[in-house]
Order: C-alpha cells, then sequence, then structure tokens
C-alpha cells in the first residue's frame, strides 16, 4: 500500500499547490480532442490566423468513405479560384463530390463542437449554382438541403461557417459525418475543413442535477438531454469588438462583435458601450472558460439620465428558423460603478415576455463577478414563414423611485437552436415536438438512468392530462356529438359544466382539412381557422394548438376549466374542444370583426368613431369586471391586450384568451397571489412584476395601455420622432405632463370628440396606469368612469369646436388642460365624478 499511496499523496500535495496558486478561479480549458481538417490539402497546414495545425484528409485515417452505384470513388479535390481567402487555411481546397462521401472520426464521449468550413465558389468542372446537399452526423442531419449558393448570395459574404453541438455515448466510438448531393441534375456536395473540439462536460447540457433553463411561456423548466443536438445562431461580444478563435478559452469558439443592425433602431439612438479593461475579473459563479474575459469587459448598457431610462429600453432583434426552440444564453457582468445589490435592476424580456428581472450584483455578489442566464424560447410558425424575428429587450424599471439607477447592460449573448431527437433536422422547416420536462431531481449521473427519468416524467405528465381529459367524455344520448363534464379541479366542489367535445373529424369538415384559405389568425399559439359547424349552420373559430407552442397543455386546460363555466356577454364564449390523435383544439363563437387592434392602427379597415370606441371600451370593462367580481371568485385574466378583445357582427366587445388567467379568492381586497410573472410587453404591469404580486389592479393597468390604444390610435410599444421605443402609455403621459394632449390623439379623431368627454376618458386612462397598484381604480370605477364619459359625448351641451380648434390651432400656447398637471386627478375634483344621470347606464 505505501508505494501506492505515496504517489498520490504526493499528487494530492501538487494539486492543492496549484489550486492555492491559481486563486479561485479555474483554469482555461484543454480539449481531450482537437482535430482540424483540411479538406483536400495535400499536406499539413499551418494557419496564419491562429497558428493552428490543419491536417490533411489524403491517405489519413479520415480519409472519405465514398460511393457511387457501383462503388468507385468519385470525389475530386480541387484548388480554391483566388480571393481575398487564399491562402487562409482552410479555405484554400476543397473536396467536392456528385455523390455521397463520408468521414470517420473515433471519439471519446463527451460533448463535442462540430464545425464546418464552406467556401463557396466556381471550383473547376463545378457549377457554382449546383451545390445542394445535405449533411448527416451522429444520426442527425445537420443540414438539409443545403444551397450553399443561394446562402452567400443572400449573405453577401465567400465562406459559410457553421457549429454544431453534438453528444458522443458510450467510451470511444465513430463518428460519421456524411455529405449527401441533391437529387437533382449535376448537383453537388462539398466541404472545405472539418474541425472537432471537446467541450466541458455540461457547458450547455444540462447537469443531472440541475433542474435546466427556465422554459419561457412555462410554469417549469426545459432540461437540455444528452440526446439533444444544437446548433449555434449566433454568439456576439456585446457592446465590443470580435473576439477571434484563439482567443477563446481554449474551445475556439469565434465571437462576433456587435453589429449594430442586430439592435433595434431606437436602441443605437439612445444607448452607449461601456468598457472597463482595467477591471479585475473574480469568477466564482461560473467557469472561467464560460466566455473570454474580453466579453466580460465591455457591454451595452443605455445611458445615465434616470427619467429617460423609464421610458425607453435595449432591444435586439435576431432572426431564426421558424418552428424550434432555442436556448438564449445572456452574459452579465458588473463593470460600471454599481457595487451593491439592487442598484441596477431591470426587466429581461425574451420574446415579448417578461422572463425575470436582473441584478447582475444581486447575483454574483460583486463587482466584476461573471455570471450568466440561460432560457428556453420556443418560436412557433407564424404564417408558415421559414424565419421569424426574436426579440430580446432590457427594460429598466419604469415606476421604481426607489432603485438608485434605472438603467440596463448587457455584456454578451449565445442563442443555439436545440434539436431534440435524431429524427428532427436542423435545417428543415419540419415541426419539431417540445417536450417539457419536469425538474429532475435525481443526484446519479448515469446516462441510461437520465434518459429513463426524462421518459417516464414526460409518460406521467401527459398521461395525467390525459386521464384528466378522456375521462371525463361522455355520450349524451339523441346527440350526434359527444359532451364532456369539467371541473375546476379534482378537489373542487364546484358544480360541473357542460362543455361539447368534436372528434378530429369534425374539425377537419368544418375547417376543410384546416386548408390556408380558412385561416383567419396566427399567434404563439398556433392558426385560427374560420369554420362551420352543425351542417354549416354555425360559423366558428377554431384555434389549434401547435406542438412546439409555448402555450402549452396547461393553457389549454385553464382556458376550458374557465370559459366552460364562464357566461358573460362581453366574454367569448367556449362552444368545444378537441383532443382526438394528441390534438389541443378550441371552438369558439366566430368574431366576424376580428380583434380591436384591427381597426386602430397597421389596417386598412375603417376607422372607428368615438361613439364606437366607448362603447367597445365599456364592453370590454364590464367583462373585465365579471372577472373580477361578478363571477364566483375573483379571476384575473393577466394577459389584457387589444389583440385578446374581440368583436362580433355587431361591434359588440369581448374578452378572450384566458390561457393565462388566474383563480384568487373571492375577496382579493386583501390577499393577492404569488405566481410566476407572465403577461405581454407593453402591457405588463410594472408593479406586479418587481414584487410578484398578482391582483386585479394589475388587469386595470394593462386596461389602461389599451385605452390609450384607444384613443392615440398606436401600439402598446411605440417609436418616438426621435426614433426612441417607448411605451406607449409612458408617452402619452409625458405629453400629458407637458400639455400636449392635442398631440396623442387619433387624427381622425379631430373636431369629433366632445371637450369634457375626452378630459374624462384621459383621466380614466391616466389613473389605471397609475404606478401604485392601490391607487388604481377598481374595474367598477372605471366602468362607471367610461360610461359618463359615454354620457357626456352624447349631452347635447358637448363642445367639440374647442376640441378642433386645440388640435389646429398653435396648441403650444394654449392653457394647459388640468390633465397635464401632476396629480391624475386633476382633470375634475376626484378620480371619479358622480354621475349625474343615473339612467346613463
Amino acid at each position: 500500500m505505501i508505494p501506492v499511496l505515496g504517489p498520490l499523496c504526493l499528487c494530492l500535495l501538487l494539486h492543492i499547490v496549484a489550486q492555492l496558486v491559481a486563486g479561485d478561479s479555474q483554469l482555461i480549458y484543454t480539449p481531450v480532442e482537437d482535430i482540424t481538417i483540411a479538406c483536400g490539402e495535400s499536406g499539413t497546414q499551418i494557419s496564419k490566423f491562429d497558428n493552428r495545425t490543419w491536417n490533411t484528409d489524403i491517405n489519413s485515417e479520415f480519409f472519405p468513405m465514398e460511393q457511387d452505384q457501383v462503388g468507385n470513388s468519385t470525389s475530386q479535390v480541387r484548388k480554391a479560384p483566388s480571393s481575398s481567402f487564399t491562402g487562409r487555411v482552410p479555405y484554400t481546397t476543397a473536396r467536392l463530390s456528385h455523390s455521397e462521401f463520408t468521414y470517420t472520426f473515433t471519439l471519446t464521449t463527451g460533448q463535442k463542437f462540430i464545425r464546418l468550413y464552406f467556401y463557396h465558389a466556381s471550383y473547376a468542372d463545378f457549377d457554382r449554382s449546383k451545390a445542394l446537399f445535405s449533411v448527416k452526423a451522429g444520426g442527425y442531419t445537420l443540414l438539409q438541403d443545403f444551397n450553399a449558393s443561394a446562402t452567400v448570395d443572400a449573405s453577401g459574404v465567400e465562406t459559410i461557417y457553421k457549429e454544431f453541438c453534438l453528444n458522443i455515448y458510450g467510451g470511444d466510438q465513430s463518428l460519421n459525418i456524411t455529405f449527401i448531393p441533391s437529387k437533382a441534375e449535376q448537383a453537388y456536395a462539398f466541404i472545405n475543413g472539418i474541425e472537432i473540439v471537446s467541450m466541458p462536460t455540461y457547458l450547455y447540457y444540462t447537469a443531472p442535477q440541475s433542474n435546466g433553463p427556465a422554459y419561457i411561456g412555462e410554469e417549469g423548466n426545459f432540461p437540455i438531454g444528452e440526446n439533444t443536438a444544437m446548433e449555434m445562431f449566433y454568439r456576439i461580444n456585446i457592446g465590443g469588438s470580435p473576439v477571434s478563435s484563439n482567443q477563446d478559452t481554449g474551445m475556439y469558439r469565434n465571437w462576433d462583435g456587435e453589429d449594430e443592425t442586430y439592435l433595434d433602431e431606437s436602441s443605437r439612438n439612445i444607448t452607449v458601450s461601456p468598457s472597463n479593461p482595467s477591471i479585475q475579473l473574480k469568477f466564482g459563479r461560473i467557469p472561467e472558460y464560460s466566455a473570454p474575459k474580453e466579453v466580460y469587459k465591455t457591454g451595452r448598457s443605455i445611458d445615465t439620465n434616470k427619467t429617460n431610462n423609464r421610458s425607453y429600453n435595449l432591444t435586439w432583434e435576431f432572426h431564426v428558423d421558424s418552428n424550434y426552440p432555442y436556448l438564449v444564453r445572456l452574459h452579465f457582468c458588473e463593470i460600471e460603478i454599481f457595487k451593491i445589490g439592487g442598484e441596477r435592476t431591470f426587466v429581461i424580456y425574451i420574446g415579448n415576455q417578461a422572463v425575470d428581472t436582473a441584478d447582475i450584483v444581486g447575483w454574483s455578489g460583486g463587482n466584476g463577478i461573471p455570471v450568466y442566464r440561460d432560457y428556453v424560447v420556443a418560436l412557433s410558425d407564424l404564417g408558415r414563414q421559414k424565419k421569424v424575428s426574436l426579440f430580446i429587450t432590457l427594460q429598466a424599471f419604469q415606476m421604481d423611485w426607489t432603485i438608485e439607477y434605472n438603467n440596463a447592460i448587457l455584456n454578451g449573448l449565445e442563442i443555439l437552436k436545440l434539436i431534440n431527437s435524431k429524427d428532427q433536422q436542423t435545417g428543415s422547416s419540419t415541426n419539431p415536438k417540445v417536450t417539457l420536462l419536469s425538474p429532475r431531481t435525481s443526484k446519479n449521473s448515469t446516462h441510461m438512468l437520465v434518459i429513463v427519468a426524462g421518459v417516464i416524467s414526460s409518460i406521467v405528465v401527459f398521461s395525467a392530462f390525459g386521464i384528466f381529459v378522456f375521462r371525463q367524455r361522455q355520450k349524451v344520448s339523441g346527440n350526434s356529438h359527444s359532451t364532456m363534464k369539467l371541473t375546476m379541479t379534482p378537489s373542487s366542489s364546484s358544480p360541473s359544466y357542460l362543455c361539447r367535445y368534436f372528434s378530429l373529424a369534425e374539425i377537419k369538415a368544418a375547417t376543410k382539412n384546416f386548408h390556408q384559405t380558412s385561416v383567419i389568425g396566427v399567434g404563439g399559439f398556433g392558426n385560427v381557422y374560420k369554420g362551420c359547424i352543425d351542417g354549416g349552420a354555425t360559423p366558428v373559430a377554431i384555434k389549434r394548438l401547435k406542438p412546439e407552442s409555448s402555450q402549452g397543455a396547461h393553457e389549454f386546460k385553464t382556458e376550458i376549466e374557465l370559459l366552460s363555466q364562464l357566461r358573460h356577454r362581453h366574454l367569448v364564449s367556449l362552444i368545444g374542444y378537441c383532443t382526438d390523435k394528441g390534438e389541443m383544439i378550441l371552438v369558439y363563437d366566430y368574431m366576424a370583426r376580428g380583434s380591436l387592434r384591427d381597426h386602430l392602427y397597421h389596417t386598412n379597415n375603417s376607422t372607428l368613431s368615438w361613439d364606437q370606441r366607448l362603447q367597445i371600451c365599456i364592453g370590454t370593462a364590464q367583462g373585465l369586471q365579471y372577472l373580477h367580481g361578478g363571477a364566483k371568485g375573483t379571476i384575473i385574466h393577466r394577459d389584457v391586450k387589444s389583440t385578446n378583445i374581440l368583436l362580433d357582427e355587431k361591434w359588440v366587445a369581448k374578452v378572450s384568451d384566458f390561457g393565462l388567467s388566474k383563480v384568487g379568492s373571492a375577496n382579493m381586497s386583501k390577499t393577492h397571489i404569488s405566481t410566476v410573472v407572465k403577461g405581454s410587453f407593453g402591457y405588463l404591469d410594472p408593479e406586479y412584476y418587481r414584487r410578484q404580486r398578482l391582483t386585479e389592479k394589475s388587469d386595470v393597468y394593462s386596461f389602461g395601455v389599451v385605452l390609450f390604444e384607444v384613443l392615440c390610435a398606436r401600439p402598446a410599444v411605440i417609436n418616438t420622432e426621435e426614433m426612441r421605443q417607448m411605451n406607449l402609455s409612458e408617452w402619452a403621459k409625458s405629453c400629458l405632463h407637458k400639455g400636449e394632449l392635442d398631440q396623442i390623439i387619433d387624427p381622425s379623431l379631430t373636431g369629433k370628440i366632445a371637450t369634457e368627454s375626452l378630459n374624462k376618458f384621459v383621466e380614466i386612462a391616466m389613473s389605471c396606469v397609475h404606478e401604485n397598484g392601490v391607487e388604481r381604480p377598481s374595474m367598477d370605477d372605471v366602468l362607471r368612469g367610461l360610461e359618463f364619459a359615454l354620457q357626456i359625448h352624447h349631452s347635447p351641451e358637448k363642445d367639440i369646436n374647442s376640441i378642433e380648434r386645440k388640435v389646429k390651432t398653435e396648441p403650444s400656447s394654449r392653457e394647459p388642460s388640468c390633465a397635464t398637471k401632476d396629480s391624475i386627478t386633476c382633470i375634475s375634483e376626484t378620480i371619479f365624478s358622480e354621475i349625474n344621470n343615473p339612467s346613463g347606464r
């Protein structure tokens, strides 16, 4: 034993000394595999760019296996034509073939980067436009029908660089990378360089003891399993210059500099790029290899104007493939003056959904300590588009005056597409199934146990939901359709309510087999179709959940539970649902005139009159009032916005989309609901987000934004004249405080609104968006005020000409209306005056 223990003790001592010398930070990563292949080169090449050695594939262990119909070798080697990339390895040569060819690599277990290099040019005997092929590796289709010519022409660059992440299972084994030309005439495949580099375990994948990234739009997390492949879409050093592969932490990742084309135009105008190259970074929260130090020493933040920062935000837009989930990693490091938690706090929105409250010092524990946060967002196919926009927004708290600095900062970001099974393809528009797994608690790192746990979790989740739906279906004699009896919860003592059940065949018949001509709307949930049921006698709207939608089984179930028991003139009526063959389909009354937003802006529809707008707002308020107090218990909608207010043939407003709704106690005046924050960008109550306490006053805030939409005919987030992005409610309040009431009104209403009716409407909208929830009116008070505004508008004594004069002549010279004063109660002596004529209701 002594001969064994001696060396072990010595090694342990040396390890301890090394750790003491190195301090708390971890060593830069050294990959187990670092394979570089210059395809078609006759010998070893040294890259002048980073001094890496690139090996030839000719007569090497990686030499491609290739085949044609008779088994002949068909691939050819060509020198790259002269260009700016001439002499830069691996773009100097290429291997090309009209037939399939394969490279084989023997690798150790673990997660790897697979990088493919393409220099698309006119090679001898190969037509540039005929480069059309697929690439497969480890059972995954990395590129499907890859059109190199179209890709290069669209991007305006000569070279294409593709990076993927794969996991290699079970000891040393072979990884085949196969290039497969299209069956089109003269089509060929080609490759200039292949790189395989090991990565640290669980750099992007979820460790067995971790729950995984937060899944945006769902209550749970999204563990990234070892059977997941990834494609890197964006890796950016925000606010800084490019970081080349030889400056990375050992994995040879390329970090692009921040291209301002990613930034929303308004964000370009108001932001600055802080840099603190002298700051001493202290790695303690994350491994040092997570990102280069250069990434954490630069960033982009909003300027130091505290007042402006409450209204503006930082927004980036990235184009990605539709129908896939994406891992979004945001890198943060406090490099400015902030040293105490809570000094700089801001809201993170991804895909227009609020996902987190950022407090960098609070997360990291101090200044100069890097951290990152991971999120998964699923982007559905909106109108069958191949590309969709992924928005990332940082918003300073608008109304929290206790925060010292209303500011936001981002240092770096990575966006990776997730491919969750080997049947899915990274380069195609197939519809992968996004599976939400339950958080994993087992600490057993055995790969098989992780797989089994994931499968069992998935089965349990979907079985539970299936039992819930299908056990409640009943046949009703004498009826051609089924019904189901639905209760609020398994333990609820509430009475049951009937909800019609449709078979998939009935739904297909109603929508002409989901024909594109039946589509009347698209959204995160999926497509909405117009259909007819009962032999064509009843028009309906049919909303079909897509498998990859962020609105999943939980919200589907919530909507059925709520709408099946709620009946009100100003709530959309749920007729029934369908769950055949895994479908999640809801059937509603058909709303012939679409949404309120369809008639306010970005539309060819005729303009709504002031009377119509007031009637629609009153109807909506009545629906929300019923939810807050008229229904059994309090129901908080949580997603009040103009697209969720639908209009029937007679312009009757109906509140819709109850997937995010929460049921509270019968008396919400003395309590709140603590819940995961959800809502839509521009409508979300800042107080709700800040405190994560939901009350009915959060709906009141959102409705206040809708009121300003109705008055201004502008979206909830606007671009100002200075090309700055700003929340509509903040912009409207700013104009009102400056005495510019006439500047915010929809020009089509000029000369058509009674002065006092307008003042009352503005008073109500202002009170709804008060920064403190307790100061906001109830929906009952809002309804009473809107009815009073309508009564004034119909009064024969109304004064319209004064409004017309104020809009058309010297608005800056008039006396400010009381709506422009600091107090929101200035228009009248109290927020809601006594209605003089009760018959107006």
